[in-house]
């Protein structure tokens, strides 16, 4: 192989992998906010990511049987409808189950509820799954649009030997993941809502003797959360076929992106899942397909040992 073909199959892979790192972003900076707010470690947080690929695909099909709506603009729409969708989801489950082991209701419970936040969190995930499988089947689907395949050419480079191929759809989907980071990022730096957020983060109690309702705070907190990944998983839904169990996959992809960023960081999950998703593409050079998570925890276990706080590991404290 020439010095230009593997010219081309770096550039290829590593924008595959800024595309792809960009909605794992997205999905991480989700399960950031729930760990940065709540200090809960959400074990369903893969469930919701599933039931926003199920949202964005049955709203999907919903807007293919509209004569007039735009079919290239209906998946990126659908994804946007998810998140709002799991985000009601979130506050009910956490007003009926997770309220009641975290906020002023874990102070009675033994460790502080961490206990009971892990056996319950991980009780929905198995809940969330098991009820996909009964409601949607076990049958991969996908959403396919004229954009999943249609690419935009760059190039030719280096005289004529080099052409990359980037994919319009994973374009489109990475934009609007990069804009719902932004929006949320504003929010939480120019609302009184995100000032409130910060502020039962930083310290409950002081948040409680200055008027905020730090129990409501959470609960929007875990509602923003899995609404957030929600969206992630909407945008990838048109690039990944998928099934109920398919968020087993993606939550150790988000746990290990939130844990390279630093834990409580949102800047730092989005540059997180950037980097694995990097890396599971790079790895492709040297690496079989079936392998390629598992550079992930190779890269993951070497950044631990030199940063073992993460990446961003000096802005854990606040959300």
């Amino acid at each position: 192989m020439s010095a230009a073909q593997h010219a081309e199959n770096f550039l290829q892979l590593l924008t595959a992998g800024i595309l792809t790192g960009v909605i794992y972003g997205l999905m991480c900076v989700g399960l950031s906010v729930i760990f940065g707010i709540m200090r809960v470690i959400n074990f369903a947080q893969g469930e919701f990511m599933m039931l926003g690929m199920y949202v964005a695909w049955y709203c999907f099909g919903v807007f293919t049987g509209i004569t007039f709506f735009p079919e290239l603009l209906a998946p990126y729409i659908a994804a946007l409808i998810a998140g709002p969708i799991v985000f009601a989801l979130g506050l009910l489950l956490h007003k009926l189950l997770v309220s009641q082991v975290t906020g002023t209701s874990s102070a009675a419970l033994d460790s502080e509820g961490h206990y009971a936040q892990l056996i319950l969190t991980l009780g929905i995930s198995l809940v969330l799954a098991n009820g996909g499988l009964v409601l949607f089947g076990s049958a991969p689907v996908s959403i396919s649009t004229p954009l999943s395949s249609t690419p935009w050419i760059v190039g030719p480079l280096a005289g004529d030997e080099i052409l990359i191929f980037v994919n319009q759809g994973q374009t489109i989907a990475a934009l609007i993941a990069i804009g719902v980071v932004a929006a949320f990022a504003l929010l939480m730096a120019r609302t009184r809502l995100g000032r409130s957020l910060r502020a039962a983060a930083d310290n409950p109690e002081a948040a409680i003797y200055m008027g905020i309702d730090v129990d409501k705070a959470y609960r929007l907190a875990f509602a923003f959360g899995v609404g957030i990944t929600a969206i992630g998983g909407g945008l990838l839904a048109s690039s990944n076929p998928f099934q109920p169990y398919i968020g087993i996959d993606f939550v150790i992809v988000m746990y290990a992106g939130v844990v390279l960023g630093g834990l409580g960081s949102i800047s730092g999950a989005f540059f997180g899942g950037l980097i694995i998703g990097l890396v599971q593409q790079l790895s492709a050079l040297v690496l079989p397909t079936q392998l390629q998570n598992t550079s992930i925890f190779v890269v993951f276990l070497i950044l631990v040992l030199i940063r073992p706080e993460g990446l961003f590991g000096k802005a854990a404290r606040r959300a």
